[in-house]
């Protein structure tokens, strides 16, 4: 079974870049999976052992429990990464409109397929209700929306767009716990090491604003 190719160090796609991604992913199938990991930092594995039963979108929340895995070349739900990637994550009017168009569009997949659908309530599970083998997925649709979006080639992979949350949250200021917290990082020390190469920046900022305060 082919491999997904290796995560990036800390690639991550510009707004623009991430806007293009979703423009071209609309009216897909799984476009809520790429709204969804955009504004959440959910990893790949995360996502794709959602259920249901694991969402609250009248709330805008939902909850980490559990990790889609290959093992043996076998796909299983497992445990998450550690025991900080269990965790309650927001949801923001993005992500709620998404899903909850995703929920109507899966109903009519599962009314029309019928005893072919095997259910595992899963929130994005491949054409028959099982899960999604994720090299299957990286090669058959993450690098056909990369080309369509015109990102093809530079090095983004799915892990890309967990990075992309992360930096836009530390770019508009957010406190790096908060940050821990969303992610699932084990330590702020993992959190810190993974995106130090943005505190330059907002170490600048931050003295920059000084002027106005004393001239």
């Amino acid at each position: 079974m082919c491999k997904t190719p290796s995560k990036g160090a800390d690639k991550a796609l510009s707004p623009a870049q991430g806007q293009a991604l979703l423009i071209g992913a609309r009216g897909t199938r799984n476009e809520a999976l790429y709204v969804v990991a955009l504004h959440t930092g959910l990893r790949q594995g995360e996502l794709l052992g959602l259920k249901w039963t694991d969402v609250d979108l009248e709330a805008g929340k939902l909850s980490v429990r559990r990790s889609l895995k290959v093992t043996d070349n076998r796909l299983a739900c497992g445990p998450t990464k550690n025991t900080a990637s269990r965790r309650s994550v927001p949801l923001n009017r993005s992500a709620v409109v998404a899903l909850k168009a995703h929920k109507l569009g899966q109903n009519e997949e599962r009314l029309r397929l019928g005893v072919l659908w095997e259910d595992q309530h899963l929130i994005f599970p491949n054409h028959v209700g099982r899960p999604i083998n994720p090299s299957n997925f990286y090669h058959r649709q993450l690098k056909v929306l990369l080309k369509k979006a015109a990102l093809q080639g530079q090095g983004f992979t799915f892990h890309s767009l967990r990075h992309t949350f992360a930096t836009e949250l530390f770019r508009r200021g957010k406190h790096p716990k908060v940050i821990q917290s969303l992610l699932g990082h084990s330590s702020i020390t993992q959190t810190m090491d993974t995106y130090s190469h943005l505190m330059e920046d907002i170490g600048r900022e931050a003295v920059d604003g000084l002027d106005e305060s004393f001239g």
